[in-house]
């Protein structure tokens, strides 16, 4: 079984930046392939960025470029490092995990990004 916990979410001015952090506990960490999905109220749930147990990335449109998803499988943590962020980034955060085919989600993290 795989549990992770997100943090680092908050409220940030336009242009700002975060890092949203995944922390997560199981077995074999490496081989998980690891997501973050957003969703705002009213909204479905969306995939923002996901990485690989190989490294390979991958980014939604709208975040390219201002998004970088990366891993340190030492700490067993996933992150999303967020730049130049816009009021439409405000969502909650979600980090998901993938493993022998099933997906595993944490609990979310507020982000909100407003003057």
């Amino acid at each position: 079984q795989v549990q992770l916990v997100e943090s680092g979410g908050g409220l940030v001015e336009p242009g700002g930046s975060l890092r949203l952090s995944c922390a997560a506990s199981g077995t074999a960490f490496s081989i998980y392939a690891m997501a973050w999905y957003r969703q705002a109220p009213g909204d479905e749930r969306e995939l923002v960025a996901s990485i690989s147990s190989g490294g390979s990335t991958n980014y939604a449109d709208s975040v390219k470029g201002r998004f970088t998803i990366f891993r340190d499988n030492a700490k067993f943590t996933v992150y999303l490092q967020m730049n130049s962020l816009k009021p439409e980034d405000t969502a909650v955060y979600y980090c998901k995990a993938n493993y022998i085919f099933r997906n595993y989600w944490g609990q979310g993290t507020q982000v909100t990004v407003s003057s």
